[in-house]
This record gives structure tokens, sequence and C-alpha cells, in this order.
């Protein structure tokens, strides 16, 4: 974790500071300030006026559920397709937030146009504030177009390894193999490792001993690897390759085994591996080793 530089966030907060103090200055100048105390004062707050809000927050509410509603009910196939419904359905709640608050000063007798206008200069300083969140909209709006990562991607950022479930225009969210979710603000969604574009690899190393007949192991491989592939084809692509002889270690001849997955599976692939390989090795006469020292005395 990245540790605060004190002087930096002073000096960062000396300047956000100077540029309020400076922005206020000229809205007080320019009477931005005393034209929405007039607009807030032509509010009529009566029982009626708040009972129609509710009933126009009830209706509104009621359409955005219909939509989402909707919305669930199209089952994509494409990921790309399930994006933008995640990003549509996302977008829908903001909408609705904004219609409800511009409907509602419209029913207590605002002029919305004018409390617009009058208060661009607070959203100016508000928006100085809120960079990160005006950052997280813009990288959104580009990650979409650029068709970097979709729903149901397996994707690796950050170090966290997982399955994206939803995009929204601030966050994205991703699910790893335990079920955790992280969400990390789009503006954080950098050096992206997007590993459902290509086929991911499980891999499987299994030592055997030194005195083992290696050239007629290796002859009864293929009808191994075969047998692996079909017990478990929905889990692999095709069958397991047997790559060769990894490492010697200390008490074993290390051989090594790749098999095509789709990432979600590539842990379950290098378990099934280990099991079948060490199964299998045992079924042809040999035995994985364990660790042992040989000591010679004169």
């Amino acid at each position: 974790m990245n540790k605060l530089n004190p002087k930096k966030t002073a000096l960062k907060l000396f300047i956000m500071l100077a540029i309020m103090g400076a922005l206020f200055a000229i809205g007080a100048y320019k009477g931005i300030f005393t034209s929405v105390e007039g607009v807030v004062n032509d509010f009529h707050v009566n029982p009626s006026s708040i009972i129609k809000v509710l009933i126009m927050a009830a209706l509104v509410l009621a359409i955005e559920n219909l939509i989402l509603f909707f919305v669930s009910l199209i089952k994509p196939k494409k990921s790309r397709s399930q994006t933008l419904l995640s990003v549509f359905s996302n977008a829908i709640r903001y909408i609705t937030a904004i219609v409800i608050l511009c409907w509602g000063l419209s029913i207590l007798g605002a002029n919305v146009g004018t409390i617009v206008a009058g208060v661009g200069i607070l959203a100016l300083i508000v928006g100085f504030g809120a960079n990160s969140l005006i950052a997280d909209l813009v990288t959104g709006i580009f990650m979409i177009f650029e068709n970097q990562y979709n729903v149901g991607d397996y994707i690796e950022v950050a170090g966290f390894r997982g399955r994206v479930t939803s995009i929204g225009i601030r966050t994205t969210c991703i699910q790893d193999m335990g079920g955790n979710v992280k969400i990390i603000n789009n503006s954080d969604m950098a050096n992206i490792l997007n590993r459902s574009e290509f086929a991911s690899k499980a891999v499987s190393s299994i030592g055997i001993p030194y005195a083992t007949d290696l050239l007629a192991l290796e002859e009864k491989l293929p009808a191994l690897m075969k047998e692996i592939f079909e017990k478990h084809k929905d889990i692999m692509k095709s069958e397991p390759v047997y790559l060769g002889v990894d490492a010697l270690a200390d008490s074993a001849v290390v051989l090594k085994f790749v098999v095509e997955v789709e990432d979600k599976n590539i842990y379950a692939a290098t378990r099934i591996m280990n099991h079948d390989l060490l199964l299998g090795f045992r079924k042809n006469g040999v035995e994985v080793p364990f660790p042992q020292v040989d000591v010679h005395q004169k």
C-alpha cells in the first residue's frame, strides 16, 4: 500500500482551498448566490406538493424497476452484450435519481433551469473535490468503447484474478474462485490481463524415481493422456501434453504436463491431472518418490 506524503497532501489541500476561495469570491461578486437564494425562496412546500413529489417518485421508481425487470429477462450469449446490459442498468439508476431530483424541485415550484445555471459555480467547486469520480466516469466510457474486457471475462488486475460480474459507469466488480467480490474504481483498472481472449494452460509437475525406465514410461504416456482427456472432456479442451523432463530434483526426475482449458477451470484441471497422473503412474508400476537422503560411510 502506497504511503501518503504529508507535504504533497498539505500542498494539494492548500491549492484546493485557494481555488475554492477564489471561486466563492467570484460567485459572490457576480451575485450568483443571491440568485440561488431567490430561487429557494420560491419553493412552495406544503402537504399537497409533498404528496405530489412522493407520488412522482413512486411512479418513476416503478418505471425504473419495470425497465430493469425486462432487462433481466434478456439472456445474451455474447459477453459484449452482457457488458452493454450491465452498463445500461447502471445508467438507468443514475438517470432515475436525476429525474426524481429535478422533477421534485419543479413540483415544489423551483425553476430547475435557473437553479442549474445558478449553482454552476458550486458544481465547479465540487468538481475539484470529486476529480476521482470524473476519472472513473471517463475511464469507464473509454473501456466500454475500446472493448478491453466484458462481463464474464476472466481478468487479472492489481494482483486480483477473477471473473467480471458487472461493469458500471464508475466501478467494475470481479469475483475470484473463492467467491470473494472485489469492487474496483474504473480509474484504477490499469495493466489488465484479459485471460479470456486465449485459452489458458493448466500445468502439472510430477516426480518419478531416478531408477525409473524413462523411455518405457514415455511410451505409455500417450495412452494415459488420452484416458485422462476422455474422462474430463467437460474441463479440458484437448488432450494433456507431455512436455518432457522439467527438472532433476534432489530425489526425483520432475516431468511436466500441460492442458488447454478455460481460465475458470485452470485450477480444477491442475488438481485433476495431479490426481490422475499419480494413479496412472502407480498403475504402470511407477511410484512417486518422497524426499530421502543417502548416507555414504567410508
